[in-house]
């Protein structure tokens, strides 16, 4: 007789055949993800669960499923891959627990992919659009591209060894950088909340269409965004302590005439030892683009100063 396969074999076996599932039902099907998180849901209750309460804990769960359908709307467009980067066990389980406790109300499609991490919109429970920042724990830059940006940082001392504790960092770090900066009255994302490797922020847009970023803008007097911009790093610096490290026309979103500042997970402390070189590095990204559009601009030590 065969070994009986383990949860976990079972758990994988299952996890592949939703995944197809929900590829190829997306639009006939949008909440089979309900499906995916009640088994897992399963396994991890099944060794906790006696025989005597079995009936009672089948009630309950049809009735956590049906407030869950209920809650919860998912519109899918990834494929295989992505889904598998995205939610993972684990990151299905974050998300089920800050819908259960409610933090977030609905989980709707995806509004931007990046190397490290995908963006969704969501909405909180008083209706309030927000987005949905996962990180990805698969993702290897972490590793090898983003540790500059925590090593020599006083704040984040012990550096993780392993990849899916580094993402979790890296998520707290961009929390912290946030509420840094909107505390010091910066326009960015307003932090919302963070657990392991999701981020929930203030949505920068309107109606789960996001604002545009710098780039997508034709701009009308560019030489006042310019100053506008400038302004904004300076105050980042001065204000909330911090420097963003990766700063361009493609992470500062126009919402209402104003720029927003986004992507603070690579943002140090000015006491970091680079501090100054990414400070420059950001307002001569910011000058390359602005001359482009023949805007008169300042060096990056003029704009320091005696900072």
């Amino acid at each position: 007789m065969a070994p009986k396969a383990s949860s976990g074999e079972e758990f994988d076996k299952i996890m592949s055949y939703c995944k197809h599932a929900l590829i190829s039902e997306a639009t006939s099907q949008p909440n089979l993800l309900v499906l995916i998180i009640d088994i897992l849901l399963g396994f991890d209750r099944r060794e906790r669960v006696s025989l005597s309460d079995k009936v009672d804990e089948n009630v309950r769960r049809r009735e956590v499923r049906y407030d869950r359908e209920r809650r919860v709307r998912i519109k899918w467009s990834e494929d295989t891959e992505s889904l598998e980067e995205v939610f993972d066990r684990r990151t299905i389980m974050t998300v089920l627990k800050m819908l259960n406790t409610g933090i977030l109300k609905e989980l709707h499609g995806a509004l931007k992919s990046g190397k490290e991490s995908k963006i969704y919109h969501g909405v909180d429970p008083k209706g309030n659009e927000v987005a949905v920042k996962i990180f990805l724990t698969t993702s290897n830059i972490f590793r090898h591209g983003r540790l500059k940006y925590i090593r020599g940082d006083p704040r984040f001392k012990d550096l993780p060894h392993d990849t899916q504790s580094l993402v979790d960092q890296w998520a707290s770090k961009e929390f912290k950088n946030l509420e840094l900066a909107d505390h010091a009255g910066i326009s960015v994302p307003k932090p919302i909340h963070v657990e392991k490797n999701v981020l929930i922020l203030g949505f920068i847009g309107k109606n789960g269409i996001p604002a545009p970023v710098l780039r997508e803008v034709r701009l009308q007097a560019a030489a006042d965004w310019y100053k506008k911009i400038i302004e904004l790093i300076k105050q980042l610096y001065d204000k909330a302590k911090l420097v963003h490290g990766d700063l361009s026309e493609y992470n500062i979103m126009i919402p209402n005439g104003y720029p927003v500042i986004i992507d603070f997970g690579q943002a140090v402390s000015t006491e970091h030892p680079e501090a100054r070189a990414f400070l420059e590095r950001d307002i001569e990204n910011i000058n390359h683009y602005f001359e482009s559009l023949n805007v008169r601009t300042q060096s990056p030590v003029r704009v320091i100063g005696a900072r």
